[in-house]
């Protein structure tokens, strides 16, 4: 039987296995001696043990297509960071560092902007002239009043999704809106998930629907830029890339080199100085991190 990793914790891995339900697994100890560990949203084949207690084994891992570190999960179509138009005012670098790292593994982000009916047309159009050039798609809302709300169900549908975002501006409430048609009884869910109730929160996944699912993602705040070679990082902001190859040195960090044609677009409007800035600053950091 196959099915999905939505939650592992304390040994135990939870598989959803669609139209069967949850069951509580262990890995067999092959995985160990291979050097592999099983993780949230791995794709799994189980033996079942007793289908009356809903328990397994996993006896196969499939390959991912891809892994984040953190949160440590695999296999993600996509990613949405959710920020609040006010209250708080959004962080730019904390943003900027999770669109790089979701960049650099090669997955796909939306960006939205919640509690827009905090701020002015004003704010709304400064954020879309920051992002205008990256390519990413911006959605804002008003989760409250569930304004917006469509855009983001349609986005999710069929797709396992990382869903970010640092606390006070509305993740949960747009989660939980998403979960209105989920198709477990809550109670299966708790009853499966016991084990890890009261212990230190991990990644895991929500199924939403058959094929939807999202990702909790605990401690947003320290997403950080490692696992990165400073000359990695213009790759992972994609308003670069129509300039790759037009400066006048090879291997251009695009840092204080002359006649650089991603200097020449700043200068243009063609990106913005809020992102460019955020570059120099994450090079700074990992060029200071290659040194110790």
């Amino acid at each position: 039987m196959n099915g999905r990793i939505i939650k592992g914790i304390a040994g135990f891995y939870y598989v959803d296995a669609v139209e069967s339900g949850i069951y509580e697994c262990k890995a067999k100890g092959i995985f160990r001696k291979n050097g592999q560990k099983p993780l949230v949203g791995d794709l799994v084949r189980i033996e079942v043990l007793d289908e009356a207690e809903k328990t397994a084994n996993i006896v196969e891992l499939y390959k991912r297509k891809n892994e984040l570190i953190r949160p440590a999960v695999a296999n993600i179509d996509q990613a949405v960071v959710i920020f609040a138009l006010k209250d708080p005012e959004p962080n730019r670098a904390l943003l900027d560092r999770f669109l790089v790292m979701m960049e650099h593994v090669e997955v796909p982000v939306t960006i939205c902007f919640n509690k827009c009916d905090l701020g002015t047309e004003e704010d709304l159009q400064y954020w879309k002239r920051v992002y205008e050039h990256t390519g990413y798609q911006i959605l804002f809302s008003r989760a409250l009043e569930q304004d917006g709300i469509q855009p983001i169900r349609s986005l999710l549908e069929g797709r396992t999704t990382v869903v970010a975002g640092p606390s006070g501006v509305g993740k949960s409430t747009i989660t939980n809106l998403m979960q209105s048609e989920i198709r477990m009884e809550t109670g299966e869910i708790s009853r499966k998930l016991q084990r890890g109730k009261h212990t230190t929160r991990h990644s895991q996944l929500i199924p939403i629907s058959e094929g939807t699912y999202l990702v909790d993602t605990p401690g947003f705040t320290s997403l950080y830029t490692a696992d990165m070679e400073k000359e990695q990082l213009q790759y992972c902001f994609p308003e670069f890339t129509p300039f790759e190859g037009c400066c006048r040195f090879q291997g251009c960090a695009h840092m204080n080199e002359p006649d650089c044609a991603v200097k020449a677009a700043l200068a243009k409007g063609m990106i913005s100085k809020e992102r460019y800035e955020n570059y120099r600053m994450f090079y700074e950091e990992l060029k200071e991190k290659r040194r110790y």
